[in-house]
């Protein structure tokens, strides 16, 4: 097994995180296409026991001695394995162990296992859970998740509402979106409708930031980022985009250049936003006209309205073509 601790890192979404991989390097139960750790090596659907739970438990807490020593912030421990951490048997009992170090703890799953009684009962001792929703029709499944051939998404699906009618802490879920495989305006309107029922603290979409283990794979375009945005807005009450690498999306630093760039990491936003944001700045439009022009940031168009994007990353200025 790797490492066991790794961090404090920043991440776009959990602040300065204690990574915990308590799962051995690419053991998973999907193989997407499009995982920045390379492709699956051991595909499995049973849980086990990986590691010795008290040594897992003492390296934590050692880690986090040594990081508040320094007078560091840890805002969560959370469980981002190489794999899939609800395939560890003592998931619950190392979140137990952990709680008394009055750090939240968090749990980034695929929920392919969440249809299981044991895994819904680990994940609900977590402070905040996020949950993969790439796709709710069958053949997209299959193609954006590769699922293990036990797998059923009906059971997937209906365990993730389970959870979340019982799930006491933060929600979230993420959406990756990919070009040509669930990016359609078809499939999107279908994740939308289950995430109105799912009802999560907050949504994410994303896209691909780092080679994926498919060279294949396409992120899907800005419009279409912008265009699922605001489909979802409508249906989810916080909706982000994680199109930056982790430090940026959060990094407002009162230059009105960057908080532009910080905010359309996470939020397209519409052009009276911008001018009512420039306005605040004592700034003028000719911000964004070099944005726009260098290509850092990306006009488009939806229902009538424009918006503004920064511009996804591994993107030629024209033509949203990935180099």
């Amino acid at each position: 097994m790797n490492s066991i601790v790794c961090g404090p890192v920043p991440s776009r979404r959990l602040g300065q995180s204690l990574g915990i991989n308590n799962i051995p390097p690419k053991t998973c139960s999907y193989s997407c296409p499009y995982c920045q750790l390379g492709r699956t090596t051991k595909m499995q659907v049973e849980r086990q026991t990986f590691c010795d739970v008290e040594q897992l438990a003492r390296t934590v807490r050692d880690k986090v001695e040594q990081v508040k020593r320094k007078e560091e912030p840890i805002d969560y421990l959370t469980f981002v394995p190489d794999g899939e951490p609800a395939l560890d048997a003592d998931l619950g009992r190392e979140i137990e162990l952990l709680k008394p170090l009055g750090v939240k703890i968090a749990v980034i799953t695929n929920a392919s296992l969440i249809w299981r009684e044991d895994v819904r009962s680990d994940l609900q001792q977590a402070d905040w859970v996020s949950l993969k929703v790439d796709a709710v029709s069958e053949e997209t499944w299959h193609r954006v998740n590769r699922p293990h051939r036990s797998l059923r998404l009906e059971a997937v699906l209906a365990g993730m509402l389970e959870f979340a009618g019982d799930f006491s802490g933060e929600l979230a879920t993420e959406t990756m979106l990919i070009q040509g495989i669930n990016d359609s305006t078809e499939e999107i309107e279908r994740i939308s409708d289950f995430l109105a029922e799912l009802k999560p603290d907050r949504a994410y979409l994303a896209v691909p930031t780092r080679p994926p283990a498919v060279r294949s794979v396409k992120a899907a375009t800005e419009q279409v980022l912008t265009e699922a945005h605001q489909v979802l807005n409508k249906r989810v009450d916080s909706i982000e985009c994680l199109i930056s690498y982790e430090g940026d999306a959060f990094a407002f630093s009162g230059n009105v250049t960057e908080d532009l760039l910080a905010i359309t990491s996470v939020h397209p936003m519409r052009k009276e936003a911008v001018a009512q944001l420039l306005s605040k700045a004592g700034a003028g439009w000719e911000v964004v006209e070099k944005l726009t022009r260098d290509g850092t940031l990306v006009e488009l168009t939806y229902e009538g309205h424009k918006f503004y994007m920064r511009r996804l990353p591994g993107r030629q200025k024209l033509g949203g073509v990935r180099t």
